[in-house]
């Protein structure tokens, strides 16, 4: 079983060159677009303030983080952290990277119920990957040690659960994130915080990031596939 299962490895090559090229991607568009500044001048602080002002949200704090493209927005404790780079740039990227968080924040206001399933998902998914190195370990004891092969086969419908999970959690992802972009985009237009073509440069940045999410749906997808391959010749 374990031998087939790294075999099938060679299915993920797709996802893993989509993943590679799409963190190039988002790296170097990220890099060009943070080197132009907007018209404005606004940084990514003033930026977060002004969104989250005009849309009615008073209880979201945004604060700065370490790290590059670390930006994340925490619904839990209405926390909006941007990246230290994006909290102090006044750039076309950092505008496109904090709108986008902003979304985030704006989908929590108003209930955005995708949002709400992610979080559900990935608090299940959390707690049932930290089960999943020992399961195989005791699917592998039962399999080739104790020989109980009709065991070894329950935890490998469990470790097929947990990944059906992740599958579920990046497939959930997909909508949240693209709408979060796609607010973000509306948001820089409407309150003339970047120019027209200023918005079309910020796009590029989130269209650029939107392929990590697609990269990381088709890795968890192909994987789910092969976990059904390895349990469909076992059956066999």
């Amino acid at each position: 079983m374990y031998f087939y299962y790294y075999i099938l490895g060679i299915i993920l090559l797709p996802a893993i060159i989509l993943s590679i090229y799409a963190q190039i991607k988002v790296n170097s568009t990220y890099n060009k677009y943070s080197k132009v500044m907007s018209n404005k001048n606004l940084t990514g602080k003033q930026v977060a303030e002004r969104i989250l002002s005009e849309s009615g949200i008073s209880d979201v704090k945004v604060i700065e983080t370490s790290g590059t493209l670390t930006d994340y927005y925490d619904s839990k404790n209405k926390v909006l952290a941007l990246s230290k780079a994006n909290f102090n740039s006044s750039s076309i990227a950092s505008a496109g990277v904090t709108a986008h968080e902003c979304g985030h924040a704006i989908q929590d206001a108003t209930n955005y119920f995708p949002l709400k399933l992610r979080q559900i998902v990935i608090k299940t998914y959390n707690l049932t990957s930290k089960l999943l190195i020992p399961l195989l370990i005791v699917g592998f004891l039962f399999d080739f040690i104790l020989l109980i092969p009709k065991l070894a086969n329950a935890f490998l419908i469990i470790g097929t659960i947990v990944f059906g999970l992740s599958l579920l959690m990046n497939l959930v992802t997909l909508p949240v994130e693209f709408n979060a972009s796609k607010r973000a985009l509306k948001i820089l237009d409407e309150t003339l915080i970047l120019t027209p073509e200023e918005t079309k440069q910020a796009k590029k940045v989130l269209s650029a990031a939107a392929l990590t999410y697609i990269a990381a749906f088709l890795y968890s997808l192909l994987n789910f596939l092969r976990f059904i391959l390895i349990f469909a010749n076992r059956r066999d």
